[in-house]
């Protein structure tokens, strides 16, 4: 191999080129012995000549760095030796495209892996920046600062995991920041919704703080602009502003309003007014000294304060002037010595009066970095058309299934971890990334093939009396909660002379190119150990439907294997078999648009698709449902620690499992398993569409 040793590179990249060239040269060795072999590669690597001097915990760090982002995260074949194998019949290629994404990985690539260290960020006086790491001590420190005005949706998703997975990929802290500037639209549930989903994701925030907490901060520093000439107290119109930034097209010429000559005297004797309650609401404004030469709209004079003239959830009725986002933002990510401000490219224009605003008032200035937004087709992410389906009852609400919210997906069953890897799959660029709905299904599809346990579920049951078996007959038959996962475990099937099949099962005619049950024909009842033949039915006169199947069990006669096996589900009270279900709930595509979101309000409605929701009530279910409740959600052992999910201890969202042939379920919120009743709902369908394969 070669050695990569230059005396000019700080020992760090030393490190990583050393580290990568290795993992180049011998990647084939690398992926054979997986994380098995990774004590020896740590040595290997260590033994570098270019090597001898360095840490050894920077070298493993790296390492390990390079194992994630090159094998990603632990799965089954990390958790004993493996024997030799014979060589599979699917290809491998298959096999890695269905594993879940490694969520780490977007740190170290692309968009975040080239984000500055702490302390590069330039600052107009050198002082700011080294208090700044005198505060920080070097570490990341980033921020989620949503508005606590509506419920989160799987957009912000993607800024959760960026600002907090950032931040403990690094070893740093990440804030939950309320941006609470605006009382007249928030409430409480949404500080609660916002603050359970963050944890629901799997994060903990380093610390919960709100905008108004730097409110006398905040205030002071305006006053301190005022002084030195930075802002000044205008009585314009809103359609005067926008007159004088060159009209709503910015094209026109742009003019400073008279007010902005007023002297720093009289500046600061208004705004004190506005503070005090001598002008009123919406009579005028604070505006920042800018630029309105600039080609920039983010630097024509933007408002800092308003008159509300509303209380405030914390600070109550001391406040009568609130500042804006665009005075706020900046300040707050200064006070609490934000290394990384990520947010989304429709902030790209703010960054030069983010920039301008913190040296004019002379703090510490954090590097704000803009990526793209990740946004669903296929339905809705508008609080506003939300409110508008909620409010009409077109859907239960905020939490309906058939809607992105983040509670929605939840409720839905979609496991934190699939959402994190889905957006890992995506990458994180400065494009907005815009997605169907159906990849968003595959991805969680391929997470649950190997996160839950499998049962036998029947939506329309029918049942068989097998005739040759007394009615006392019992066998117990162990059924692995997932084939050749072992650490799974297993549970029973009660195999009686009475068992429910799915009516699809049973056809009153055979055919050549049929398989399953007809008169005359036997079949396999999975894991029972022997054929079953259709002997005859009986019909429901009045519905024209089978009521009732006979068979006979060929115990009597030697196995022959049969072309085909049918899930079943035993009849027993002893056991409580079958579970009865008191709703399964498969749901379709809310719209019967591709991209409703281009949709006005008065538009959507008409959109609706009206077969979006199919309640099943004749649905069972077998047993180990039981135990498949009492021990979700399943945990296995391994995997990304960023991106496995928060606790969900408890919580029937938390239920899920494959039902065979049918699709993945969870329990749904209004269940009461323990009175009986249960609701599940379908989270994906068990195959992908074509339509989802082309996307």
């Amino acid at each position: 191999m070669t050695d990569v040793s230059l005396e000019n590179l700080t020992i760090d990249t030393i490190i990583d080129d050393n580290v990568a060239q290795y993992f180049k040269d011998n990647i084939d060795d690398i992926k054979l012995n997986r994380y098995r072999g990774v004590p020896k590669l740590i040595q290997a690597i260590k033994a570098l000549p270019a090597l001898k001097d360095a840490h050894p915990k920077k070298i493993k760090d790296t390492v390990d760095k390079y194992v994630l982002e090159t094998l990603g995260p632990k799965d089954e074949r990390d958790l004993t030796k493996q024997p030799k194998q014979k060589q599979a019949k699917t290809p491998a290629k298959q096999s890695i495209a269905n594993e879940p994404a490694s969520v780490s990985s977007i740190f170290t690539k692309g968009f975040l892996g080239a984000l500055h260290k702490p302390g590069e960020n330039p600052q107009i006086n050198d002082e700011l920046r080294k208090e700044h790491l005198a505060a920080t001590g070097g570490k990341v420190f980033t921020r989620f600062p949503p508005e606590p005005n509506g419920y989160l949706h799987i957009g912000h998703a993607k800024a959760i995991l960026i600002n907090f997975g950032y931040a403990k990929f690094h070893d740093g802290h990440c804030y939950l920041r309320f941006d609470d500037t605006n009382p007249e639209a928030e409430k409480e549930e949404f500080f609660t919704s916002i603050k359970d989903l963050v944890a629901w994701l799997g994060f903990q925030p380093y610390k919960v703080t709100h905008s108004s907490d730097h409110f006398d901060e905040l205030y002071a520093l305006a006053e301190k602009l005022i002084l030195k000439d930075g802002a000044y107290v205008c009585s314009c119109t809103p359609e005067q502003i926008l007159l004088n930034r060159g009209g709503p097209d910015h094209k026109g010429p742009r003019v400073a309003c008279p007010c902005r000559s007023a002297s720093i005297e009289k500046n600061l004797e208004d705004f004190r007014g506005m503070r005090d309650g001598k002008f009123a609401k919406g009579s005028v404004t604070l505006r920042m000294k800018q630029d309105l030469e600039d080609p920039n709209p983010q630097m024509w004079d933007l408002v800092a304060y308003r008159i509300l003239d509303a209380p405030h959830h914390l600070t109550g009725d001391k406040w009568r002037i609130y500042p804006t986002y665009d005075f706020t933002h900046c300040l707050c990510d200064s006070f609490e010595n934000i290394t990384h401000s990520l947010c989304t490219t429709e902030f790209q224009l703010s960054r030069q009066s983010y920039e301008w605003l913190c040296d004019a008032v002379e703090v510490y200035k954090p590097a704000q970095r803009e990526y793209g937004r990740l946004n669903l087709t296929g339905t809705v992410l508008s609080k506003r058309k939300i409110a508008k389906l909620v409010h009409t009852g077109t859907v239960r609400g905020w939490d309906d299934p058939r809607l992105y919210t983040l509670v929605a997906i939840r409720r839905r069953g979609v496991p934190p971890g699939a959402i994190l890897s889905f957006v890992a799959e995506l990458g994180v660029t400065t494009a907005v990334t815009s997605i169907q709905e159906i990849r968003f299904e595959a991805s969680v599809r391929r997470y649950l093939e190997n996160t839950v346990p499998r049962l036998s579920m029947i939506l329309d049951p029918v049942l068989m009396i097998i005739d040759n078996l007394p009615d006392d007959y019992c066998e117990e038959l162990p059924i692995p909660f997932k084939p050749g996962t072992p650490e799974m475990g297993e549970h029973n099937l009660v195999f009686t002379n009475r068992v429910y099949i799915d009516r699809s099962d049973f056809r009153e005619e055979d055919s050549p190119d049929y398989f399953r049950f007809a008169p005359g024909k036997s079949v396999g009842l999975l894991k029972v150990p022997f054929n079953v033949r259709v002997t005859s039915f009986n019909k429901d006169p009045e519905t024209g439907l089978v009521t009732e199947i006979h068979a006979h069990y060929e115990n009597d006669t030697p196995h022959k294997k049969p072309k085909t096996y049918v899930q079943w589900i035993g009849e027993s009270k002893k056991h409580g078999s079958p579970v009865k279900l008191d709703e399964v709930r498969i749901f379709s595509p809310l719209f019967n648009h591709d991209n409703p979101a281009t949709l006005k309000e008065n538009e959507l409605l008409d959109a609706i698709n009206p077969n979006s929701e199919q309640v099943i009530k004749t649905a069972i279910i077998d047993t180990g449902f039981h135990h498949v409740r009492k021990n979700s959600p399943w945990q296995l052992p391994g995997g990304d620690s960023i991106g496995a999910g928060g606790h969900e201890e408890g919580a029937p969202y938390a239920v899920r499992f494959q039902a065979m042939r049918v699709g993945y379920f969870v329990m749904d919120t209004e269940s009461d398993p323990e009175h009986g009743k249960i609701i599940l709902n379908r989270i994906v369908s068990l195959k992908e569409t074509v339509a989802a394969k082309n996307a």
